[in-house]
């Protein structure tokens, strides 16, 4: 395929790098992403129809991982090497000389050439240290607050192909709940709590999901997705091993280790189970635990499970609606 086709089809076979939001504590971040040798371009919106979206998520599983290649990260004025995986992902941690405050900061990411050490590519991100406030909120993404009909494969998958990012639907009111935790208790719109989207969706669809909770106010934050799909396995999109999705929170806790965490999920997956693993897990980090009712077929193991979760000490609410999760959370009084 030639650069024009390529550009056409808004692919690019330039090596590529992507960088996503990374988290830490003030000594020590960690920064993820992946070298591409071929990869989608930016999205455009000049035209809104079903084609348009259906190319628009097709291009974002038409990558070409570059595995086994050097990257460079830097943080804080602290340059760390590393060299990708198979699928051509990272994930660096990167020690800071000079602690970092609170808040956001800037990484930097380059991809070198393997026999010169010549920059071929680079790509910057944030990274995240979470201000001193009581809680942390850690939050599923498809069914918990993106529509998304997880539990019935073909469905998820006709949501893809015939939305974007901007008209893809957020739950009612679940942007209220959200913005209302990030600043609940001694937090203030400056020195929000922090927030983690942990998701079983794949990497692929991190701008897409970014630009969803941006479009509709959620709450800034990091997200930590799971392991890239091509386009043979677009079918399976959402459907990636749940194991990982705990071990994902484990490194969120351990990043994280003076706070209390609030848990959002729903009952489409295994929400309820991954988080009754994190409360016994962490006795006495947890101070909460919300999931939505989606999918029918869910609700005893969701039942059992935050059953389970009761007993160890730890509120629960399991809502249809997120106003009823808001008033919840507003007169447990974070």
């Amino acid at each position: 395929m030639t650069e024009k086709l390529l550009s056409r089809f808004r692919l690019t076979r330039q090596p590529t790098l992507k960088l996503y939001r990374g988290f830490g504590s003030p000594d020590c971040v960690v920064v993820q992403g992946h070298a591409f040798r071929q990869s989608p371009l930016a999205r455009r919106y000049e035209r809104v129809n079903f084609w348009a979206n259906a190319w628009g998520l097709l291009r974002l599983f038409l990558v070409r991982p570059w595995a086994d290649v050097p990257v460079r990260v830097t943080v804080g004025g602290h340059t760390v090497g590393a060299r990708t995986d198979a699928d051509g992902f990272f994930r660096v941690e990167v020690p800071v000389p000079a602690p970092l405050p609170a808040g956001w900061h800037p990484a930097m990411a380059e991809l070198l050439d393997t026999e010169t050490g010549a920059r071929l590519a680079h790509v910057t991100a944030e990274v995240h240290v979470p201000y001193e406030t009581p809680y942390a909120f850690i939050s599923d993404i498809d069914d918990t607050f993106l529509v998304s009909h997880s539990a019935t494969r073909w469905q998820r998958l006709w949501v893809l192909l015939s939305r974007n990012a901007r008209s893809r639907a957020p739950f009612a009111d679940v942007a209220a709940h959200y913005q209302w935790l990030a600043q609940a208790g001694p937090a203030t719109p400056a020195r929000p709590n922090a927030f983690f989207y942990v998701s079983s969706s794949e990497w692929n669809l991190y701008d897409f999901i970014v630009e969803f909770a941006a479009h509709h106010h959620m709450p800034k934050g990091v997200f930590q997705l799971s392991q890239l799909k091509r386009l043979s396995q677009l079918a399976q999109s959402g459907q990636n091993k749940h194991a990982t999705k705990l071990d994902r929170i484990v490194r969120i806790f351990a990043a994280c280790p003076g706070q209390h965490f609030v848990l959002l999920g729903d009952d489409s997956q295994q929400d309820p189970g991954i988080y009754a693993a994190v409360v016994k897990r962490y006795p006495g980090r947890v101070r909460a635990v919300y999931i939505r009712q989606v999918h029918a077929g869910g609700r005893p193991a969701a039942e059992a499970a935050l059953s389970e979760i009761k007993q160890a000490g730890v509120e629960t609410c399991y809502f249809e609606h997120s106003r009823d999760a808001l008033q919840h959370s507003q007169q447990m009084v974070l």
